[in-house]
């Protein structure tokens, strides 16, 4: 078959995707092998590839390739998360653009456009993750609303509030004005904004003296219920008791005292606005302020309450209560201030502290197996630095608001009594009936006396259960799949829903099944661009992974975002890394071509330099594979691929090729040649996770393959012996001829003049057994050892051991001089650096003993170096 000459990344990858696609490849189902069992985190339904994904994926793809190559059951279930503020304001933007006002729909007529919407683009992501090459068996794709997901999460808010976890209260909250929801606080991103300090000042009733305030949102002094100071503090005792009147709407407050107040802060004295600030909320309380005033309609406009600029939006509303406060000369002065501001996660608006009436989960009892668990290492983070934070982090957790005030997601299962606050729970609408009849003692209620809570559940609860509930192990807790896959074993997910998602699953595995659900979770770094920002769509800086996956090919994508991506550490990305990724692929496809023009010659003994090169490059796939096999379970995936990078570029194609490769492309023996295509299969298998498509291509042009055959169900490679002696005497080696092709380039000798290579070694001792590969790589005429250095030669060290090669009068002792006294003073900087390290105490200490004794082995030879150029430096002068 011809092989073409360049490799083509477009027709291979569409091809063997539909290959594995036919085959079932990706396919898994319970059986007697060890399940290996990976869920994906769930994207948006609304989302689309972005570098993020890019990352995270290919991870996942490469631990589930080498465990279905290691014989596992390897099943990836995939998926989509539905999103429900952000797919209900592209299902409102959309309508909108038709024509249709969401307010102007019944429930029920929003959620079937919202479903043929979701239809339509909610599975976007998961096919272009096949471009990606994502293994995933898509037969078990799940979304989140389906109706057995739905029915999982609906079990447990009722099970959750018999239990007594889940109440319904008035609290302050989050509240997104534009998406008109509470938002949890892990969805509130605080950003650091110049701000204003506004002084204003507070007629006293009854008196002509002012008390001045300092606030950053002059429009919420419509709804102060007070002005609180320090009990303490003389400056204000004289107030105390006294009531001051809000400029612009005349109210009277009252003057109160309570310890929180920072006396260093403004003035010293704060405006109390219970209904749009938590700790003013507490004050309030504390004091029995009385109801507290709500200024702020749910879309961020003034209400009513505020008696002035109704209907105005708030920031317009600042700046118009700015100019009436200037006007009336209640505005003493601006100050510039530096503070953190909330935003929405999902839509970017400036988060409203807002009292609300919602549903909560009691957090503090079930988030304790949760903690546990990963500080005593059941459950694994890597890398384990983000232990701290998850540790701080679930100590501290709050009640988790569990409503969001929307129609698209899971309708809280909770029935409003007739004319009456008091409600009933139940798994489903029959259930709420009968339970109403109960409590009324009405068996006349039907289900229409009843009115279902409007609200919706947050995204996060329904997918915090998603490790049980795609198995069914909610409803089912019996399902041979969930019974034979969970736990899971690897999630790999962003450090930044460590808390959103990560942590509440880890409390829902313990609450419902009283297990982990998974054993180690993967935590990856934020992709960035060269500068350091974080890549996104709005900073313009977020390349499109389709695009760079027409252009570099899917597995050279895959390469570049793993050479820049330690676990746990943000990566730095640039285009030319995914450059460099297309150009291995080229790498491996320009060696498989070398390899398959060869042909055989029977008649042929094999050459001394290939027995030794067969043998030097069978310890280092060994030795490289052991070193794999030890990166895969610390999960260094990067240094994993760099490690089968570096062998199959540096090693196999630089110097096991080089070597054993036919002079003047004449034919090859039959024994050296299977020696090649072994080695070449072993390191397709080592590949295969990493870069699927070409290893799939190559893998199958080798030998003809029955159908259905594919080298992801080949096994993979197990590190055999090997020797360690010869694989660094061939470092030696490389070395030696190194300084070889130096001499020849530094002196224009041309490599078809043959040369004279001495070593001053006693030949018993010295190990020449890649004597015959310094003969062919440096046509070398003649190799053998002498005691006495020769005249008119010049010389080079490796290790310890000094080679000459006879010039003759071509020798220039200036120039060999210069070249010597160069590198004397390499070597005494080198020692410098080696023996301060040694003297460092700290470093000998905890240094690894492996680490301790190589610096002392590159002491010694550094020392003896030295020797050798200063006695060679000695006989020039």
């Amino acid at each position: 078959m011809e092989i073409p000459s360049k490799y083509n990344p477009a027709i291979t990858e569409d091809k063997w995707y539909e290959y594995w696609m036919k085959n079932k490849l990706f396919k898994s189902t319970p059986d007697d092998r060890e399940p290996y069992t990976i869920v994906i985190p769930p994207p948006n339904v609304t989302g689309v590839l972005h570098m993020g994904h890019m990352l995270n994926n290919t991870i996942q793809d490469i631990l589930i390739r080498r465990a279905r190559m290691q014989g596992k059951n390897a099943l990836w279930v995939p998926g989509t998360d539905h999103a429900s503020i952000a797919t209900e304001a592209r299902v409102v933007a959309s309508l909108k653009e038709q024509g249709i006002d969401k307010s102007k729909l019944t429930r029920e007529e929003f959620l079937r456009h919202a479903w043929k919407w979701k239809e339509k683009h909610g599975g976007i992501i998961l096919e272009q993750l096949k471009k990606l090459g994502a293994s995933c068996d898509w037969d078990r794709t799940k979304f989140t609303m389906d109706e057995d997901m739905s029915e999982s999460v609906l079990k447990v808010f009722v099970d959750l509030y018999r239990k007594g976890h889940i109440y319904r209260g008035v609290r302050m909250v989050n509240w997104d004005p534009q998406a008109k929801t509470a938002v949890s606080d892990e969805e509130v991103i605080y950003k650091e904004l110049q701000s204003k300090l506004y002084y204003i000042k507070y007629a006293v009733e009854g008196e002509d003296g002012f008390l001045t305030v300092a606030t950053t949102r002059p429009e919420t002094i419509l709804g102060d219920m007070a002005v609180c100071v320090h009990p303490e503090d003389d400056r204000y005792k004289k107030f105390h008791g006294k009531k001051v009147v809000i400029p612009l709407i005349n109210r009277p407050v009252p003057v109160i005292t309570d310890t929180y107040v920072d006396r260093e802060f403004g003035t010293g004295a704060l405006k109390i606005t219970p209904a749009h600030d938590v700790n003013d909320y507490e004050i309030g309380i504390r004091h029995s302020l009385g109801e507290p005033i709500n200024i702020f309609n749910d879309d961020g406009t003034l209400s009513e309450s505020a008696q002035i600029f109704i209907g105005k939006d708030r920031f317009e509303a600042r700046k118009l209560i700015l100019d009436e406060l200037e006007s009336k000369k209640y505005l003493v002065k601006l100050e510039d201030y530096v503070n953190k501001v909330g935003f929405s996660e999902r839509t970017n608006a400036v988060i409203e502290p807002k009292l609300s009436l919602q549903w909560f989960m009691k957090m503090k009892e079930l988030a304790k197996p949760g903690l546990d668990n990963v500080m005593n290492d059941t459950i694994k983070l890597v890398p384990p630095k983000f232990k701290n934070t998850y540790r701080h982090w679930m100590e501290n957790v709050r009640d988790w608001c569990i409503s969001r005030q929307l129609w698209w997601g899971q309708q809280i299962p909770a029935w409003y009594l007739p004319g009456s606050n008091d409600f009933v729970v139940a798994d489903n609408a029959d259930e709420a009936l009968q339970l109403a009849r109960e409590k009324t003692g009405n068996k006349n209620l039907t289900i229409g006396n009843l009115k279902q809570d409007e609200d919706v559940l947050d995204t996060w609860f329904s997918s915090w259960l998603w490790p049980i509930s795609v198995f069914d192990g909610i409803r089912n807790p019996n399902n041979p799949d969930f019974k034979y896959y969970y736990p899971t074993n690897d999630l790999v997910t962003a450090p930044e829903i460590l808390f959103f998602w990560v942590a509440r699953m880890i409390i829902a595995g313990y609450e419902y099944v009283d297990a982990k659900p998974f054993e180690n979770v993967y935590l990856t770094g934020i992709v960035r661009d060269n500068s350091g920002r974080k890549m996104s769509k709005s900073l313009g800086n977020s390349p499109d992974p389709i695009k760079l996956m027409k252009q570099y090919g899917a597995d050279g994508v895959r390469v570049g975002m793993l050479l820049c991506s330690p676990a746990g550490g943000d990566l730095l990305f640039d285009k030319s890394l995914t450059e460099q990724g297309r150009n291995f692929s080229n790498k491996i496809w320009n060696a498989f071509r070398l390899i398959d023009s060869w042909k055989v010659d029977t008649s042929l003994d094999q050459p001394e330099a290939s027995k030794m090169a067969i043998k030097w490059f069978g310890y280092k796939l060994n030795e490289s594979i052991s070193i794999l096999d030890d990166q895969f379970s610390k999960y260094r995936l990067s240094e994993a691929l760099m490690n089968v990078y570096k062998l199959f570029w540096d090693e196999f194609s630089s110097w096991y090729l080089e070597i054993i490769k036919p002079a003047y492309q004449q034919d090859i023996d039959a024994s050296t040649l299977s020696s090649t295509y072994g080695f070449l299969d072993t390191l397709l298998k080592i590949l295969h996770p990493f870069v699927p498509f070409i290893s799939e291509e190559i893998w199958q042009l080798i030998e003809q393959r029955k159908d259905g055959e594919s080298i992801m169900l080949a096994e993979f490679p197990k590190a055999g012996k090997f020797d360690g002696a010869c694989i660094d005497r061939f470092e030696k080696a490389k070395e030696t001829i190194s300084s070889i092709r130096t001499i020849r380039k530094e002196r224009n000798i041309p490599n078809r003049n043959s040369l004279e290579l001495m070593i001053r070694e006693d030949e018993q001792k010295f190990d020449n057994r890649f004597g015959p590969v310094l003969q062919k790589l440096c046509n070398l005429s003649r190799l053998h050892f002498i005691q006495e250095k020769p005249e008119g030669a010049v010389s080079f060290i490796v290790k310890t051991t000094e080679y000459f090669i006879p010039l003759g009068d071509k020798l220039n002792v200036e120039e060999e001089l210069e070249k010597l006294n160069k590198e004397l003073d390499y070597n005494k900087g080198f020692l410098f650096a080696v023996n301060k390290k040694l003297e460092n105490e700290r470093f000998v200490q905890n240094a690894p003993e492996i680490v301790v004794k190589k610096e002392k082995e590159k002491r010694a030879d550094t020392e003896s170096k030295i020797k050798t150029l200063e006695e060679r430096i000695a006989e020039f002068s």
